[in-house]
């Protein structure tokens, strides 16, 4: 039960704020003196809904998203009547038709950042310096950094120890002798050749002295290291949980930081701003992996294993979000909903028709066209045929809902799962 009232919450979460998005370029719209004639809550066959002056506000049978409709976006819109011509969209001024436009996108990202400072003084941030390890960081060589300390019970607020610091040890391999750019070749009996191999060789061992063999200035040399055994947040071995790692100080420990940190309502602004811009440098990346994602995608719907970095649609989010309530995870629940928030409000800038990006490029394109032909001396080309656009737009149509389908059919027959059911 409370699985499908995670789903029901998310997706409802989700509908209400496109139809924010959709309320952004109403009120931006209205405030410049654009005409807006109908803004509705879904799509198909209407429910109900009522007038008030010039705008019919309602609600559709389909609660997938919303509309709203701004008279004379373009110049070829043949709906506009003779006396509302003055108040087509497309003669107004650039710069209001981008504030117009971006609208939509702006309202994602203050729901994202209202939500994130909400639960940075309420649950906690995710810690954006969190170590994440890569397949690609984790095959490197295990050429070393070493910490001069190293904590035995992590402190609540995580920070970094210094050295002499309460509750903290030498760093164990500075202490030994090792030093930054010594490549470990190996700890105990175990040959290690990448950065994962070696911590999982450090991991292994128990708290006490191991012999670390390593390469410095091309000579060999083995030195040994007295582990220590830190507290840490449970982790697995082959024995089951255990609470404690052997800690050598070498490079970075992923338990040895925090997940989450905790502000208070001031300090949570500065850490808000943080996150967000760590989810859009994120984001982007995501964006420039879609294309080599989709064979895995296509894989999965064939009976492969689902890659959980594949991309989800709306479906698949409100799946995560109903594991996240079942689970009593509301932190993951909210993250989502502030990954996705940003996601859509970037997404929808990307300068590609039909989306709101593709709007704006062509209205900054017009003018500057119009300012060099001025500077040359030319008569002004005038406005931007849409008509033209349409064959590029249908082809980003149909990329983009064969996209969508391909993401929500995996989402429904192979979805991801972060826990078990």
């Amino acid at each position: 039960m409370l699985y499908w009232l995670g789903v029901a919450g998310f997706a409802l979460t989700i509908l209400i704020s496109v139809s924010l998005h959709e309320a952004g370029h109403m009120i931006t719209a209205k405030r410049f003196g654009m005409k807006v004639t109908r803004y509705f809550v879904g799509f198909g066959p209407t429910v109900f809904s009522w007038r008030r002056g010039e705008t019919e506000y309602g609600f559709k049978a389909i609660p997938l998203g919303g509309f709203c409709k701004i008279v004379g976006m373009t110049p070829q819109d043949d709906d506009v009547a003779p006396e509302d011509q003055p108040r087509a969209m497309w003669r107004f001024p650039v710069w209001k038709r981008t504030i117009v436009m971006s609208a939509g996108s702006i309202t994602h990202f203050l729901l994202a950042l209202a939500a994130a400072w909400v639960v940075a003084f309420t649950i906690g941030l995710p810690n954006t310096s969190y170590p994440v390890t890569t397949d690609a960081q984790l095959a490197q060589k295990p050429y070393i950094e070493i910490s001069d300390c190293a904590w035995i019970n992590i402190p609540a607020d995580g920070h970094s120890c210094t050295p002499g610091e309460a509750g903290s040890v030498p760093g164990p391999a500075y202490a030994a002798g090792l030093r930054n750019g010594d490549l470990i070749t190996k700890v105990g009996g175990t040959a290690v050749g990448t950065y994962g191999q070696l911590t999982d060789a450090i991991r292994a061992q128990k708290a006490g002295q191991v012999t670390f063999e390593f390469v410095r200035d091309g000579v060999t040399k083995t030195i040994p290291v007295t582990l220590v055994a830190a507290q840490r947040k449970p982790v697995t071995d082959d024995n089951g949980p255990v609470s404690t790692v052997a800690v050598a100080g070498l490079g970075w420990d992923r338990e040895s930081v925090p997940g989450t940190i905790k502000y208070n309502p001031a300090s949570a602004v500065g850490g808000t701003l943080n996150y967000g811009w760590y989810i859009v440098e994120n984001t982007f990346r995501s964006l420039g992996h879609i294309p080599g994602k989709v064979p895995a995608l296509w894989h999965s719907l064939t009976g492969s294993e689902r890659d959980p970095n594949t991309p989800i649609s709306v479906v698949g989010a409100s799946r995560l979000g109903g594991e996240a309530i079942e689970h009593g995870v509301p932190q993951l629940f909210l993250s989502i909903f502030i990954t996705l928030n940003i996601f859509i409000g970037i997404f929808n800038l990307l300068p590609l028709l039909p989306l709101d990006g593709g709007h704006i490029a062509i209205a900054w394109f017009e003018r500057v066209r119009s300012w060099l032909y001025g500077r040359l001396g030319k008569p002004d080309p005038g406005r931007v045929d849409y008509y033209k656009l349409m064959p590029i737009t249908y082809a980003v149509i149909l990329i983009g809902g064969a996209f969508t389908l391909l993401t929500v059919t995996a989402d429904i027959v192979n979805p991801i799962q972060i826990f078990s059911r």
